[in-house]
C-alpha cells in the first residue's frame, strides 16, 4: 500500500472501531471493563515503577482512574496525566491523583492545575486499535512522538477491549511499538 492508500485505511478503521466502542452500553462495557483491569493487576505484578503515566478518559475510552488510585496506594508509585503543551509537539506529563485542582487543556481534556513537569517511567496508553504491539490511535502522532522524544524510553502498557484488535497493520517508520498490550481477553508480551 502506498502512504496515501495507508493513511486512508487508518482513517476507516479509526472510525470502525471508535463507532464499535461508541455503541457499547454501559452494562455491556462493564464486564469487559472488570476483565481488562484483572489483566492489568497481573501484569503490573511484574512492573516496577515509581511514576505511571495514564490518561484522561475521552470518546468513551476505559476509565482507569480508579484502579491508578488503589494502584498508587498500594505501591506507593506516583501518577501523571499527559498535557498538550503545544499543538504536534511530544506531550508532558503533570503530577495527579484523585480530587486534584482540574483545568481544561488541549481539545478541552482536563489536566491538573499544577504544572510541575515529570517524566513517567512506565505509561499506559489507550488504544483505538492494535495489531501486534502496534498502536492505533487518533491520528494525530502526539503519543509517538512523545515516546520518541524520551529517553530513557518508558515502559509502555497499551489498554483496550479485544473489539479494538485489527487483522492486519502496515507500521509506519512514526509507529513505535508498545512493550505489551492488555485486552480484556489477551495479555501480549
Amino acid at each position: 500500500m502506498i502512504e496515501r492508500e495507508l493513511a486512508a485505511w487508518r482513517r476507516e478503521q479509526r472510525e470502525r472501531l471508535l463507532d464499535i466502542r461508541r455503541h457499547l452500553t454501559s452494562a455491556e462495557r462493564q464486564p469487559h471493563t472488570d476483565k481488562l483491569i484483572a489483566n492489568l493487576e497481573t501484569v503490573f505484578e511484574s512492573i516496577k515503577g515509581r511514576l505511571l503515566g495514564i490518561y484522561w478518559p475521552i470518546k468513551h475510552e476505559i476509565d482507569i482512574r480508579n484502579w491508578a488510585d488503589a494502584l498508587s496506594t498500594r505501591r506507593n508509585i506516583g501518577l501523571a496525566l499527559p498535557v498538550v503543551d503545544e499543538p504536534r509537539q511530544p506531550l508532558s506529563y503533570r503530577h495527579w491523583q484523585l480530587g486534584a485542582k482540574m483545568t481544561r487543556g488541549f481539545w478541552n481534556i482536563p489536566v491538573p492545575e499544577d504544572t510541575t513537569i515529570v517524566e513517567p517511567d512506565i505509561v499506559i496508553a489507550p488504544l483505538v486499535g492494535c495489531w501486534g504491539k502496534y498502536r492505533l490511535g487518533y491520528g494525530g502522532g502526539y503519543f509517538d512522538r512523545t515516546l520518541a522524544s524520551r529517553n530513557p524510553r518508558p515502559f509502555v502498557v497499551g489498554i483496550g477491549f479485544e473489539s479494538c484488535r485489527l487483522n492486519e497493520f502496515t507500521p509506519l517508520p512514526h509507529d513505535i511499538p508498545m512493550d505489551v498490550i492488555v485486552t480484556d481477553e489477551t495479555i501480549d508480551r
